[in-house]
């Protein structure tokens, strides 16, 4: 079923809208101080970004000026942009199914994305379901995460619960993507 009748075209031609933009802004809201936005989560500043302007990891406490949180946002837009795209780029999508994506992408990265059920979905012109995939990131790994045999970092067992300030923002951004709402308000306060 076509749910969202306006034009598509390959992600890989396809940039954040500035509706897209100020949506994911929005969703973030701005915090001079780099604090985790849930416990045990890692620190955010900025407009969520998780890295301070030389590319390191943010350890807590540091400060940031708005002016310099804008330039790390955009900056943080064209990283996850390119990586969403190795994997959507062939993709036909619509400019909200793209910015929604793109919100998602810059809140759980663009390797979760990418690994997720959401591009056979799209590559198979089953928009519906890749907008309801979004759904699927409402949770939060409330326990450190540890290492699978294989290495790779993992939530133990029993560990994810669905976040309420996560299944508004998902909530919103599935709506975005099938066309019917716009992007982005302020959840920050919902996810402490």
């Amino acid at each position: 079923m076509e749910i969202n009748k306006t034009a598509r075209a390959a992600a890989a031609g396809l940039t954040l809208s500035l509706a897209g933009f100020a949506g994911y802004v929005a969703y973030e809201g701005y915090s001079a101080t780099a604090t985790p936005p849930v416990k045990g989560d890692v620190p955010t500043y900025g407009f969520g970004t998780t890295r301070s302007p030389d590319g390191k990891s943010l350890k807590g406490g540091e400060i940031i000026t708005a002016t310099e949180a804008v330039r790390l946002a955009v900056r943080d837009v064209t990283t996850h942009e390119s990586g969403l795209k190795r994997c959507m780029g062939d993709v036909k999508l619509t400019q909200n199914e793209f910015d929604a994506l793109m919100s998602l992408a810059l809140n759980v990265g663009p390797t979760a994305v990418c690994n997720s059920s959401i591009p056979a979905k799209g590559r198979a012109g089953d928009y519906e379901a890749m907008c309801k995939a979004i759904l699927d990131f409402d949770k939060y790994c409330t326990q450190p995460k540890t290492r699978n045999s294989a290495g790779k970092l993992v939530c133990p067992p029993g560990a994810l619960k669905p976040l309420k300030g996560l299944t508004a923002r998902r909530k919103k951004e599935y709506l975005h993507c099938i066309g019917l709402a716009e992007a982005g308000t302020s959840l920050r306060q919902e996810l402490k």
